[in-house]
């Protein structure tokens, strides 16, 4: 009787689950290092917005843009 409809039904189903919980473990493995990554991120754009800042204020000492009306 090990082949009757509902105990396959049930090993598909526990396979499915197997597989579940390895996809839900792989994502909250690549949640971590992607938080990493953002963060990072956002402290480069931080930096890229102050030297945005001084080059614009390099460039208006050295009279090299018109001023802004």
């Amino acid at each position: 009787m090990a082949d009757d409809p509902e105990s396959v039904i049930l090993v598909m189903l526990r396979r499915i689950d197997q597989r579940t919980e390895r996809m839900s473990e792989d994502i909250h493995d690549l949640k971590v290092p992607l938080t990493h990554v953002e963060e990072g991120l956002a402290g480069v754009n931080r930096r890229m917005d102050r030297l945005d800042q001084r080059v614009e204020r390099i460039e208006r000492r050295l009279d090299l843009v018109e001023p802004s009306q």
